[in-house]
């Protein structure tokens, strides 16, 4: 069965209250950059997998597209999507993003924000995406950087006073399962290289648009923490075309 953290009511709390649940995209630190990859989407058929509280749903609806399909494996976040983000051009459907199925050329573009360290077949995924997508469609996701994602603890090391020392990188090329910790909860993750990522989709038939390693905007920097994030990439964001 796949692993659905978030319909736990401690976990889903503990979510709730992060800067990005609270202020939608402009408490996302990577939208500035994400922002710059994402195609027109006027009249433009939308889905969005791992869809959360539905914040780039209401945002392709407000750019003018026709039909926006937000789906997520979790209640708990479509509940909060419908409150949030409703909008008579968005639909929102409870399913495992690795149980979707489309007819081939049902969408203009694809999108998928922070979610595919939950799937265990980027391969997989990425083939049935290619598919979904109209000829000139657009794939646009981030996903926490492999050098995030490698050791798998994903937390610094301190020393004695407390102090961060360095972030590890250890076991990269050993792709699979990290047993991380997440918003102080044990949570299934699944690492794979950079390498990876970007091969794969070419090998299925993209055309690589953009590949950016978001630095924090100047504006967050004297948040809590957020220097120590100029130490080491925490995103990676990917847009891509199918000719």
């Amino acid at each position: 069965m796949k692993e659905n953290r978030y319909d736990d009511e401690s976990f889903f709390q503990k979510y709730a209250e992060m800067m990005r649940s609270q202020q939608g995209l402009a408490g996302a630190g990577e939208w500035p950059e994400l922002k710059k990859l994402l195609p027109d989407f006027r009249g433009k058929r939308v889905l969005d997998l791992g869809c959360g509280y539905g914040w780039h749903c209401k945002y392709a609806a407000e750019q003018g597209a026709q039909y926006v399909l937000g789906t997520d494996i979790s209640h708990k976040m479509l509940e909060s999507a419908r409150r949030k983000n409703a909008d008579f051009h968005i639909e929102y459907r409870c399913i495992a993003m690795e149980d979707a199925a489309f007819p081939p050329g049902s969408f203009d573009v694809i999108l998928s924000s922070l979610a595919f360290h939950y799937v265990k077949d980027f391969q997989g995924m990425a083939a049935n995406i290619f598919q979904w997508l109209k000829k000139g469609g657009s794939f646009v996701f981030s996903v926490e950087h492999p050098v995030f994602t490698a050791y798998g603890s994903q937390d610094w090391y301190y020393g004695a006073d407390g102090s961060i020392l360095h972030f590890p990188v250890d076991r990269y090329y050993y792709e699979g399962k990290r047993d991380a910790v997440f918003l102080g909860e044990q949570v299934t993750k699944y690492h794979r290289t950079l390498t990876t990522y970007l091969n794969t989709l070419l090998e299925i038939g993209f055309i690589l648009q953009h590949v950016v390693e978001p630095q924090p905007p100047k504006e967050m920097l004297d948040l809590p923490g957020m220097r120590d994030e100029m130490r080491r990439p925490l995103m990676l964001l990917v847009s891509a075309r199918k000719v």
